[in-house]
């Protein structure tokens, strides 16, 4: 199964295609600065946390080349165009990941005496390398993730986690897409995800093009469903993983994993290595976004409050699902085997 790429080298730069105008038209945006980068991640043109740290590899790498191409690269000019690029999205840890695996890229090819294009050059392989590894982590989440969903299961998934977040399968969408592939006849319910609707517009859009059965809710329909039992496993992506087992998911998430544990219902989560921020030790400690008030659009004169993500704490997740297997309860001790491994 070949989901669509959202993001391919380009002649000249980074082609993307951007998500703000799906599903009803496929657009792809050739980037080639460092801030066409940031301002295509911060509008979510670019979106999903690994296909975010993926992008903005490869439009430092790009970037970089362009400045080496005229003699005017510095390491100062690498540092800063990390940092602009870290400082777009605060959640997503897959980003900042990425982005210092560049920076180490660099600062080893400055120790072996390279300059210029040289330097861009192993900046070049390192995205690739980046983006390698989380196809490769993304193809062995949808295995593992698949094993938990049995014949004729129906799955509820929040906001998009497929190939659109990740330039590979997915992460929760991986799960479906192999499940799928061995003919379980899976059943999809995708939430709407409010305010920018990532569910109804990105996540039915990529598995209706790959022919799995899915049907759209608004938000606030979960419950019943669940309460009607016709929700058999909740899975979803992740931004950032504490070491406590903590995640930060898109806004909503927390809600239904709520609806799940009173109802019974498996909830799990699905990331790859990227996500988990050893660093912190719970999801208090993890910056949440907040957008603009308008994607809210409220009366005017009243005051919005638009977080991005909300935080699901471990008590509540079943277990994530990894490249290596399925991370189960205690969650603190399996995360910290997993960063051994």
């Amino acid at each position: 199964m070949n989901p669509i790429a959202p993001i391919r080298w380009s002649e000249r730069g980074v082609a993307i295609l951007d998500q703000t105008r799906l599903p009803d038209e496929e657009v792809w945006l050739e980037l080639r600065t460092i801030e066409d980068m940031a301002e295509a991640i911060r509008s979510l043109r670019v979106r999903g946390a690994p296909l975010i740290g993926v992008a903005a590899a490869m439009g430092l790498a790009v970037a970089a080349d362009a400045r080496a191409a005229v003699g005017e690269l510095s390491s100062e000019w690498l540092e800063q165009g990390a940092d602009r690029l870290e400082a777009t999205r605060p959640t997503a840890v897959d980003l900042r990941w990425a982005l210092d695996r560049m920076r180490g890229a660099a600062a080893d090819a400055l120790r072996d005496g390279k300059w210029g294009r040289a330097v861009t050059a192993v900046l070049h392989d390192e995205a690739q390398r980046i983006w390698d590894l989380e196809v490769a982590m993304c193809r062995s989440i949808g295995e593992h993730g698949a094993a938990l969903i049995e014949p004729g299961s129906t799955v509820l998934t929040h906001c998009n986690a497929g190939a659109l977040a990740t330039g590979g399968l997915g992460t929760a969408l991986a799960a479906i897409y192999v499940a799928h592939e061995q003919g379980k006849a899976v059943d999809v319910v995708a939430t709407e995800t409010r305010p920018l609707r990532q569910g109804a517009r990105l996540t039915a859009w990529e598995l209706g093009r790959a022919g799995i059965p899915t049907r759209v809710i608004v938000d606030g329909a979960a419950a019943s469903l669940m309460a009607k039992g016709e929700i058999d496993l909740v899975i979803t992506g992740a931004d950032r993983i504490a070491a406590n087992g903590d995640a930060a998911n898109k806004i909503g998430t927390y809600a239904l994993a709520v609806l799940a544990a009173a109802h019974r219902v498996p909830f799990f989560i699905a990331a790859p290595r990227s996500t988990f921020d050893r660093s912190i030790r719970s999801g208090e400690e993890i910056p949440i976004e907040e957008r603009a008030p308008e994607e809210i659009a409220p009366a005017p004169g009243a005051q919005a409050y638009n977080p991005a993500f909300d935080v699901t704490p471990a008590a509540l997740i079943a277990g994530i699902v990894t490249d290596t297997g399925v991370l189960w309860p205690p969650l603190e001790d399996a995360i910290m085997a997993y960063a051994r491994g």
